[in-house]
């Protein structure tokens, strides 16, 4: 009788779901949200995209440079033989990479910077705001933030050879999108780049993607460190980027995540149970046969980067950590803070409050408008007490 009852179950539930799928195949395709099971749906929605070959995105208008970074190369061949491939951005200059006339949604981003970049800052704007959305070092926001390469194997960011950004992040906008990159070194940078998106109309519930930097070097507050704060609106929180720096000699992870949301004070409603555990792994990192971190790079998840790789527990040391909550987003109705702990071991099998130094990027999504990012950190150095 039970598998009697489960059978059936089951097959109302497939019912459920081919109903679903059939009512919304049955309306228009805007062209977003694709996946392998529906790209052979058909839309009004416009590609377009981006490059120092198109600055404008307009439909017919790429490969028309010129003048650009490749025109003693195209010499003999050109217009239309690669004659702007890259720009320049001079030190202390901010560029415009693109604006873009909504409705519509930004849905990979490719790029490959030279330069420290951890001085080279990336902004998004949405719908004319003048304060962004997103702020942050390019390399952090591409959840390579020890400015050495790190190949990155996930969802929402893949960091390919030899120093290849890309983005998967859904970026909708309903106006106007504006991307600034600001070069703060002191030499100039050579910026390799693409943008592609499409323009569709969007959803009344479409949120908008955000992203802000912090960096406290050592923790201001010992033991812990605030990812994000101030945040006030409805949404969801859907990645962590850690470059975390230990300090200490011995296992630097057994601190906590906690999301305090919607009037939460002393006590949050979701808490982890390590750091470890809240990137996905167990133990350490710890590779049982060689008694060294073992790094790995999935969909969601990874220890991606430890420096130096071939000792274990040894500081100083340097790892980068992401985290996408993709099938998983934490949710907020009316606001959102969200920190974690630095803990570490002392003798007699107890915690040590450790004073290391963290740098995160947080992404989720929130409709507008936002609250005014605190200021950007210094790339380098102490953080002001």
């Amino acid at each position: 009788m039970k598998s009697l009852h489960y059978s059936l179950a089951l097959s109302l539930a497939f019912a459920w779901c081919g109903a679903q799928r059939s009512t919304a195949a049955d309306g228009p395709f805007n062209g977003l949200d694709t996946h392998i099971g529906n790209l052979y749906r058909t839309s009004k929605a416009q590609s377009r995209s981006i490059s120092p070959e198109n600055f404008t995105g307009e439909k017919g208008k790429a490969g028309m440079a010129a003048e650009g970074t490749g025109k003693q190369c195209a010499r003999d061949l050109g217009v239309g033989w690669k004659v702007s491939p890259s720009v320049r951005i001079k030190s202390k200059t901010t560029f415009t990479l693109g604006e873009i006339k909504g409705p519509g949604c930004i849905q990979q981003i490719w790029m490959t910077p030279t330069g420290n970049w951890r001085r080279s800052i990336i902004r998004f704007y949405w719908d004319g705001e003048t304060e962004p959305s997103v702020e942050c070092p390019v390399g952090d926001f591409f959840a390579c933030g020890w400015g050495k390469y790190c190949q990155i194997n996930s969802l929402a960011v893949c960091v390919n050879p030899g120093s290849a950004f890309n983005c998967y992040w859904q970026m909708p906008f309903r106006k106007k999108a504006r991307i600034t990159m600001e070069n703060t070194d002191e030499k100039d940078m050579t910026l390799y780049y693409q943008i592609n998106y499409t323009l569709t109309d969007l959803p009344k519930d479409a949120a908008y993607l955000h992203a802000q930097f912090r960096r406290e070097s050592p923790l201001k507050s010992k033991g812990i460190y605030t990812i994000l704060d101030g945040v006030v609106g409805r949404g969801q929180y859907v990645g962590t980027y850690l470059a975390w720096e230990a300090r200490s000699k011995g296992w630097w992870g057994e601190g906590e995540i906690k999301f305090f949301m919607d009037g939460d004070k002393e006590f949050p409603t979701i808490c982890g149970t390590g750091t470890e555990d809240y990137f996905c792994g167990s133990y350490n990192f710890e590779n049982r046969e060689t008694k060294k971190y073992q790094v790995f790079s999935t969909p969601y998840c990874g220890l991606a980067q430890v420096l130096p790789p071939d000792t274990a527990y040894v500081p100083p040391q340097k790892f980068g950590l992401y985290r996408w909550h993709i099938v998983d987003p934490v949710r907020f109705q009316k606001d959102l803070k969200v920190t974690i702990q630095a803990l570490g071991w002392q003798e007699g099998h107890r915690y040590l409050q450790l004073e290391d130094e963290i740098a995160s990027t947080a992404f989720w999504y929130q409709q507008e408008p936002h609250q005014k990012f605190p200021p950007l950190p210094v790339a380098e150095g102490p953080t002001p007490r």
